[in-house]
């Protein structure tokens, strides 16, 4: 079958230096950028992260300092990456939580503009979860009946989250062929930012979700706590989240100008 798209939708994973979203860096990224048509196209990349890359995780996805070495850094990629995806709606397993969150990263460390406004985005796992609560191997399994070869590869993981959604659509009669309903589907909490420290409220209004000021108005907190803006800014919070922080100050500002 195929998807039933309006614009094109980019499935994509990430292997990393680790899952500190603000930390840690993208050792290869894999992207199956999927269109209306039902053209595909797959582009993989390994990535020199600038820093090592733990035995640990070499030991999770087999990619170890020699193997980047010589590669293009992330910010070397970054454009390429950009125009691949900027026209597309996303898709990933897990991706909302991890890889669009670490992707925002770099590409803001990149010095490229990065958002998710104007595009779904369709997490896999989460909709397996809801369905069947397991991992990418057994839902590839139970949806494909295939055996996943080279799991935690990007390229092999990427094709497969392909595969399994474009099944669980086949499977399941509740399941719209349509990225809107299905991004809405796959998302769990509504947040402002990738990383979760900014939701919304039942009325659709920027709230904290963490520390002293949870579930407190961030405008209200901005203008009553001054300071609390800067401390953010210089704190160890995701770069996206600093930019979502920014633009809710300036979107107040200007709405006491007009």
């Amino acid at each position: 079958m195929n998807l039933n798209l309006t614009k094109p939708i980019c499935f994509f994973d990430l292997e990393t230096t680790g899952i500190n979203i603000s930390k840690d860096r993208i050792v290869e990224i894999s992207i199956l950028k999927v269109f209306p048509s039902g053209k595909e196209e797959r582009h993989t990349w390994k990535v020199n992260p600038e820093m090592p890359i733990p035995t640990e995780v070499t030991a999770i996805h087999g990619i170890s300092d020699a193997d980047v070495a010589g590669k293009p850094t992330f910010r070397e990629l970054a454009k390429e990456v950009h125009n691949l995806i900027k026209d597309s709606d996303l898709g990933g397993f897990n991706s909302n939580r991890f890889d669009i969150p670490l992707l925002a990263e770099e590409m803001l460390r990149a010095d490229v503009d990065f958002d998710i406004k104007n595009r779904h985005a369709v997490d896999v796992q989460t909709i397996f979860h809801k369905m069947e609560q397991r991992t990418l191997s057994a839902a590839y399994k139970f949806y494909c009946d295939k055996d996943l070869e080279g799991a935690h590869s990007a390229e092999a993981d990427t094709n497969a989250t392909y595969e399994v959604l474009k099944a669980q659509i086949e499977k399941y009669d509740d399941l719209e062929n349509d990225t809107k309903f299905l991004a809405e589907f796959s998302s769990r909490k509504k947040f402002a930012d990738f990383a979760g420290f900014i939701s919304y409220n039942k009325e659709g209004v920027e709230c904290f979700s963490f520390g002293k000021h949870k579930g407190k108005l961030v405008t209200e907190v901005l203008e009553k706590e001054p300071g609390y803006f800067g401390w953010l800014l210089n704190a160890d919070f995701p770069l996206y989240t600093k930019k979502v922080l920014t633009a809710i100050k300036l979107r107040a500002f200007n709405n006491k100008l007009s």
